[in-house]
């Protein structure tokens, strides 16, 4: 199985707003880029939705809150 290759933020952002340009089409980018064709489309979709929060990752928790929720839950683990 193959792994999945990161891409940072500001590279998911510069694809998007190179789609939303328009001076190329979708397949042309994705090519140029390296992705599939169909990742550029759920990037604009995500960018769409969540604007500026879009592409957090999937480290840290954003609040306070889901720190601690996150470290009770590996406490319990432990236990």
């Amino acid at each position: 199985m193959q792994k999945r290759k990161p891409y940072k933020k500001e590279f998911k952002l510069e694809a998007v707003r190179l789609l939303e340009k328009g001076n190329k089409t979708a397949a042309e980018l994705a090519h140029e880029l390296g992705v599939a064709r169909n990742k550029l489309y759920k990037w604009k979709e995500e960018v769409a939705a969540s604007g500026e929060d879009a592409f957090r990752g999937s480290g840290r928790p954003v609040n306070d809150k889901d720190a601690e929720s996150s470290r009770r839950k590996r406490d319990l683990d432990r236990v």
